[in-house]
């Protein structure tokens, strides 16, 4: 599953760089997850860390992004080879 960030965020921008796998951006008005490189910080982390960093707790589980933690470690995987430059992005 990938996290999203709901409107409730106060853009205090501790998200952005906790994220392992640069998922997290700015976007218009709030910051914004991309789906396809939230991995929920599986294969970096115990526990996804814009969650723990974030202090309106305002980054809940995206339920139009839903995935096994066997999906997540896949993701994550992919997306550490292609960083690698292994496999294209």
């Amino acid at each position: 599953m990938a996290l999203m960030i709901t409107d409730e965020c106060i853009n205090c921008d501790v998200c952005e760089p906790e994220c392992p796998n640069g998922a997290i951006s700015q976007g218009l008005e709030i910051y914004v997850i991309d789906p396809a490189k939230c991995t929920e910080c599986v294969g970096h982390f115990d526990t996804p860390q814009c969650v723990e960093v974030c202090p309106v707790d305002c980054i809940p589980v995206n339920p139009d992004c839903v995935e096994s933690n066997d999906q997540l470690l896949l993701k994550y995987r992919g997306l550490m080879a292609a960083k690698a430059g292994n496999v294209p992005a």
